[in-house]
């Protein structure tokens, strides 16, 4: 970062430029890994500080867009949204909500197996821009650097990269969000509460059939 500031002016105009031109390379991402609770390690990746530099910006941009979108019960990594607001959306769903079963719900490994296909077709739902399109497939494919040497993407998005919260949202929008939403209105027997915080989900149903 420190050699990067030094001429940051050029350096973001160069930036800029390669942009433009369609010349910029996404890096791999490099990998470190954090402790879990149960005593396994979760990988992040991260990303180069250019990569980093763009993918912030891209972010803004999407928002912007999939704010519109996003349905009421999403709560995680969205701009004036926290983990605080979701639970409050728990305890009040409960509260108010005739519910008498709980379903809490976590997708396995989900960042580590996002589809790329299917990511860049919900994208592309959206964005009619190929250049963004164009960006976001980079940093998908761009792989992950461990000890020195560099394993190509096949699936997933690295956690610890600053776009890839939103692409999760952007993924189960569709692939979760909108389901649940037509099915709580056109096949659920009783009433039901949803709050998802990235790929963690609660679910509040009033009827046992229902949460089976």
């Amino acid at each position: 970062m420190g050699d990067y500031e030094e001429d940051l002016e050029n350096r973001l105009v160069d930036l800029y430029d390669r942009l433009r031109r369609g010349a910029y390379r996404a890096l791999p991402s490099r990998r470190q890994y954090i402790a879990k609770a149960d005593g396994s390690q979760r990988p992040l990746g991260i990303a180069a500080l250019e990569d980093k530099i763009v993918q912030r910006g891209v972010v803004e941009v999407l928002n912007a867009v999939y704010e519109a979108d996003f349905l009421g019960f999403s709560y995680g990594f969205r701009p004036g949204r926290c983990q605080h607001d979701a639970l409050d959306a728990v305890a009040f769903g409960i509260m108010r909500t005739p519910v008498n079963y709980i379903l809490d719900a976590d997708i396995e490994k989900f960042f580590d197996r996002i589809s790329h296909d299917w990511m860049m077709q919900f994208l592309a739902h959206r964005i009619g821009d190929p250049r963004i399109l164009r960006l976001i497939r980079k940093w998908l494919k761009a792989g992950v650097l461990e000890d020195g040497n560099v394993t190509p993407a096949v699936m997933g998005t690295p956690q610890g990269a600053i776009i890839s919260p939103l692409l999760a949202n952007i993924y189960l929008h569709y692939v979760f969000d909108l389901w649940v939403h037509r099915w709580r209105r056109r096949q659920a027997q009783g009433n039901l509460i949803v709050v998802r915080y990235a790929d963690d989900t609660v679910i509040g149903f009033e009827h046992r059939t229902d949460a089976e």
